[in-house]
């Protein structure tokens, strides 16, 4: 049986810095709203959730008035559980606090990553707590602005943060390489549907009284929006195919034209860089499926019982 990790919650330190320098990453939640969750506020929904718009140009910011709200241990193995967590990930934890998600992840599943911070101090304890746990080695942590964190090497992203950061963070999540995870404790992203949620008890969570939190998975899709164009084979013979993609986070839609017809795509999934759909033409069903890269799907057309190698560049690409 492993050991729980200790992380010191509190220790002497120097003033925070000015409240005038811009500062980001929180695993934090506003005063308003500790007192709030004091009186059983339960964490926002993700169905129909609307964007938060950013006030003038500027990004939300977090300040001394934020507190640091810890992840409890259940909720930190529920969040690497969910992910899949395994020693070929890197990951970035935003608003690292004492670094429990990063060190927990480097020490019990040998995965590397950093995590981010806008107080030194926790900064600061994080470190210690990484050197303590013997896993300096693969973590990292830094003081810095989570809207300008480069989240380029991560295959997970975990983050505490709340809607409004999580719903100006979307579209940088979203331009991520497509199979990264992210996952988030109590509050989704924006419009951006979970793949996977999870509502856990955890009796010693230290705001809202239901004690309870709620982990949601996405897993970041390929960018298939746009015309594709292919050749396929029909019990006509080959035919040229044209297909129009519409997309909303990781959900698609379409239509097809095959020998001058327009057909709608059904049962259209995509998730990752797979995707597959399927279409009636002529009077025969045509499957398809594939992965997504460099502006081009390839894969395989199923026609009954035959397989065959299917492709189709990006129209307008390229490659197109």
């Amino acid at each position: 049986m492993t050991q729980p990790l200790l992380f010191p919650t509190s220790r002497a330190s120097p003033p925070l810095p000015s409240p005038a320098v811009r500062r980001a990453g929180t695993r934090r939640v506003p005063v308003a709203l500790v007192l709030a969750a004091l009186l059983a506020v339960a964490p926002v929904p993700v169905a129909g959730a609307a964007e938060y718009p950013v006030r003038g140009d500027s990004e939300p910011r977090i300040t001394e008035e934020t507190p640091y709200v810890p992840s409890p241990r259940i909720v930190v193995d529920t969040m690497l559980r969910m992910a899949g967590v395994n020693a070929r990930d890197f990951l970035i934890d935003l608003g690292s606090g004492d670094g429990r998600i990063i060190i927990t992840a480097a020490r019990e599943l040998r995965a590397r990553g950093f995590g981010v911070d806008y107080d030194p101090r926790l900064v600061r304890l994080a470190t210690e707590n990484a050197a303590r746990e013997g896993v300096s080695d693969s973590t990292a942590f830094y003081q810095q602005d989570i809207f300008k964190t480069d989240l380029g090497q991560a295959t997970v992203v975990t983050m505490y943060l709340l809607p409004e950061y999580n719903a100006v963070l979307k579209p940088r999540l979203l331009a991520l390489r497509p199979g990264t995870r992210i996952v988030s404790h109590d509050y989704g992203i924006g419009d951006w549907e979970p793949d996977a949620q999870e509502t856990i008890p955890v009796p010693e969570k230290p705001v809202g009284a239901m004690k309870q939190s709620t982990i949601y998975v996405w897993v970041v899709p390929a960018q298939v929006a746009g015309r594709w164009r292919s050749r396929v084979q029909t019990v006509r013979g080959i035919a040229d195919l044209e297909i129009d993609i519409a997309q909303r986070n990781q959900h698609i839609t379409g239509t097809a034209r095959v020998r001058g017809c327009e057909v709608p795509i059904e049962r259209p999934f995509l998730k990752s860089s797979y995707l597959s759909f399927r279409l009636e033409a002529g009077g025969e069903t045509l499957l398809f499926q594939g992965h997504v890269s460099n502006d081009r799907i390839t894969g395989e057309q199923i026609r009954g019982e035959r397989h065959t190698r299917w492709r189709a560049p990006k129209m307008g690409s390229a490659r197109g």
